[in-house]
């Protein structure tokens, strides 16, 4: 099991925000479905950069196969990253892309490191945003709980799932 910074543990219920009708303050965030590194770096006057938390071939939890549509057994590759604005974390990500997504020209989804994956999701003509589930989840070990977004990503018809966490140290900056 790869290291997260969040738990997110099987009961987390991820809506739709059609069915979230008391969302917070910053819905702004969950809900914008443009680019979140084109916003963060705006946010931050370019001061924004990413950390690659840990990558590695596992399995979905079966929310997220649900999410992608495929068999919980499959492997996927999962790329956890925190983005930085301004020398804090802003955002904990955690994408799932499926072997099969990862063929032809985007073979290079394996290969970002520290580079976000957001800016080439925008700038590929193929893709298609589902819709944006919202839920509220876990922080670390704490009993604090922040708010989360998650949607399925078709690049080509392609699947796969980016969830984001909205940290504190963002939703204070409101």
């Amino acid at each position: 099991m790869l290291p997260t910074l969040c738990r997110q543990p099987l009961a987390v219920r991820w809506r739709s925000y059609r069915r979230s009708p008391c969302l917070p303050l910053p819905r702004g965030w969950l809900l914008d479905s443009g680019s979140l590194t084109a916003r963060l770096l705006a946010r931050s006057g370019g001061d924004f950069r990413v950390e690659l938390v840990a990558q590695g071939w596992g399995h979905p939890n079966l929310s997220e196969a649900r999410a992608l549509k495929i068999d919980p057994r499959l492997q996927v590759l999962i790329r956890e990253v925190r983005l930085f604005g301004c020398g804090q974390p802003w955002v904990h990500a955690r994408s799932l892309i499926p072997a099969t997504t990862l063929t032809g020209r985007h073979r290079k989804l394996a290969h970002l490191g520290d580079r976000p994956l957001g800016e080439l999701l925008f700038s590929d003509p193929g893709m298609q945003r589902g819709a944006i589930e919202t839920a509220r989840i876990p922080l670390y070990t704490s009993a604090s709980r922040v708010w989360a977004r998650r949607s399925v990503f078709l690049l080509d018809h392609k699947p796969l799932l980016v969830s984001e966490v909205f940290l504190p140290q963002l939703l204070q900056l409101q």
